[in-house]
């Protein structure tokens, strides 16, 4: 009875060993599939349809976005995640708006859409103190919970929105600064004309002009250095490091290159060059600017065939894709203005926000600051621009207002 007793449970206890290896088998399966179908280094998006992108780590239930790749502005990476995980979607879009501002509603327009900034232009500075600029420009950072970009085109010369009514004399032009002095008067000129800005409580300068022209009968040509490539490249790399080193961000405009176009605030331009002249010339002073550490790139609405002969280059993902690859830049990319006419003529009247964030742009400067923001919010809703597009660009955007120091 013993031995038969003995012979039974000998069987029960291998049948429970035999199905307990056929669980761990069964498990092994379904854990080694899930991992085939997950990438390494990327989690599985939750239910709420935000995921993560590879690259990043976090702890289990953080916000995981992948680093931006720039190296300065990665050193905020930590400190600009954690304050991306705490925003609400409104918030994010709205910091991928610098929006023309509107002395009447801004007060209102930070409140209701939580733009990333304004632009100021020379009405907001025509007939006013400096005190004054000063308070108001304190009262829209005083309304915003999020530090905003303060921006304006003070590039010298031509375009000089607040030293032309601020100042005893407006900002001479890079070609008669470049005259007089050489290139120490372009870097002395640089660091006053940041200071100049900073005490008005501007923090962002859509300067310096990157465009190649030697030909004064083009459009951009008074606006630009003046020079070939290759002294225009120097320029800029002495333009962004004295900016820089004054800690106010440069933006460097208008890629892939202005050449010969015509006036975008007034048509359509189209740029029948070759591919070629771009790398060997246009591309350089971008290079140069670039590998200085300047943080921004502003895209023009030029139409160029070699690259994209369907859309304007600031509504094109082919010319964002040689920016971020063939040139490495890794920092912010904005639009120029999406209300000049060439925009408006080539969407028919249609609001671009949603092609500009397709294309690539993480900011978008407007005019029409509601359309903007609920073309895109409306475009994430519907699943057409994903979230963690979203929070791609706006991890960029905050890591360059921590580099900055207009986030701390």
């Amino acid at each position: 009875m013993y031995q038969k007793n003995k012979s039974v449970s000998g069987v029960m206890i291998f049948c429970v060993l035999l199905c307990g290896l056929i669980v761990l088998g069964v498990l092994a399966g379904c854990y080694y599939y899930l991992s085939a179908k997950q990438p390494a280094g990327q989690t599985q998006p939750d239910s709420s349809g935000s995921g993560s992108l590879s690259g990043a780590s976090s702890s289990e239930g953080a916000l995981l976005v992948a680093r931006s790749g720039n190296e300065v502005m990665d050193a905020y990476y930590t400190q600009a995640l954690a304050m991306l995980a705490n925003m609400t979607l409104e918030e994010k879009i709205g910091q991928m708006l610098i929006a023309r501002c509107d002395r009447e509603e801004a007060l209102s327009q930070i409140a209701q859409y939580h733009p990333g900034g304004f632009t100021l232009y020379g009405e907001d500075f025509e007939g006013r103190t400096r005190q004054e600029v000063i308070d108001t420009i304190a009262s829209y950072q005083q309304a915003s919970t999020i530090p905003m970009f303060i921006a304006t085109d003070e590039e010298g010369g031509e375009i000089v929105r607040a030293s032309r009514y601020l100042r005893d004399t407006p900002f001479l032009s890079p070609q008669q600064l470049y005259a007089q002095g050489g290139m120490d008067a372009i870097v002395e000129d640089a660091k006053e004309k940041s200071a100049f800005l900073q005490e008005l409580g501007i923090n962002l300068n859509f300067a310096p002009v990157a465009d190649v022209s030697v030909d004064e009968n083009d459009y951009i040509y008074s606006r630009t250095f003046g020079q070939d490539a290759e002294a225009t490249a120097a320029y800029i790399q002495a333009v962004v490091t004295a900016m820089n080193e004054a800690n106010m961000p440069s933006v460097l405009k208008h890629f892939p290159g202005y050449g010969n176009n015509q006036d975008t605030h007034t048509g359509i331009a189209e740029d029948n060059r070759p591919l070629e002249n771009f790398y060997s010339s246009d591309f350089l002073p971008f290079r140069a600017g670039i590998e200085a550490n300047c943080l921004s790139i502003l895209v023009s609405h030029n139409i160029v065939d070699c690259m994209d002969e369907q859309y304007p280059a600031s509504l094109s993902a082919n010319v964002h894709n040689i920016l971020r690859e063939d040139l490495g830049f890794q920092g912010v990319i904005m639009t120029d203005d999406l209300g000049m006419d060439a925009i408006k003529l080539y969407t028919q009247g249609q609001n671009p926000a949603v092609q500009a964030v397709i294309a690539g742009n993480d900011i978008l400067l407007t005019s029409d600051i509601q359309g903007s923001f609920s073309a895109i919010l409306q475009a994430v809703e519907e699943g057409t621009i994903s979230q963690q597009r979203i929070d791609q660009s706006v991890l960029r955007i905050l890591e360059m207002k921590y580099v900055y120091s207009i986030l701390q």
